[in-house]
């Protein structure tokens, strides 16, 4: 398993790269200001295999599952994926604007693919994530926090913090507190606020 830790011109080292045609520039000049963490698994409950590099590519195909004709259309991505065994791939560089999070709100700002870095956590709401992805993620939130200045307070919120009642990933599964003693044993910070 590749050790996150250094990232140079937005790029992950250790990290299997795949680029994904759904990005564009971030408004502004925007830097990001927070790391938002998803659950994904292609087809749901299913870990292992291409379709979510191929959801990212365009190229899902509809008819190798009833899901996909379900999705096959969406144009989305995030910056990486972390899978079940801690491996990382990227599909977006950290500097350029991943389209992961849809309609969304953060601490009174909307439009969070603007100033967020999108990380994929393959998963399911319900089962345990994998202590490797735990790992990888406090590496890669470390990381994110030396090259970015704009990150050093730490915010980090779950896809289902920014589009309440739209999203709940990555779910009850998800270890908040086993992420946040990962990531300060790091030297890193960790700040995430919880709507009610």
């Amino acid at each position: 398993m590749p050790v996150v830790t250094t990232i140079a011109m937005g790029l992950l080292s250790g990290a299997r790269m795949i680029d994904s045609p759904n990005r564009d520039a971030r408004p502004g000049g925007l830097e990001p200001e927070l790391i938002v963490v998803h659950g994904i698994s292609l087809p749901p409950g299913r870990f292992g295999g291409p379709w979510i590099d191929r959801l990212f590519q365009n190229a899902l195909p509809a008819g190798e599952h009833p899901y996909f004709e379900t999705i096959q259309h969406l144009r989305v991505s995030s910056h990486v994926l972390i899978a079940r065994d801690g491996t990382a791939t990227q599909y977006v560089p950290f500097g350029e604007r991943a389209w992961h999070a849809g309609t969304s709100h953060w601490r009174g700002r909307s439009a969070c693919n603007d100033f967020s870095v999108g990380v994929e956590l393959e998963g399911t709401d319900e089962e345990p994530y994998d202590q490797r992805q735990y790992e990888t993620l406090a590496d890669l939130v470390a990381a994110l926090q030396r090259a970015y200045p704009s990150l050093a307070e730490g915010w980090i919120a779950g896809h289902s913090d920014i589009a309440p009642g739209r999203k709940t990933d990555p779910g009850p599964a998800f270890d908040w507190r086993r992420l946040e003693d990962a990531i300060r044993a790091r030297g890193a910070a960790f700040r995430r606020e919880v709507l009610a």
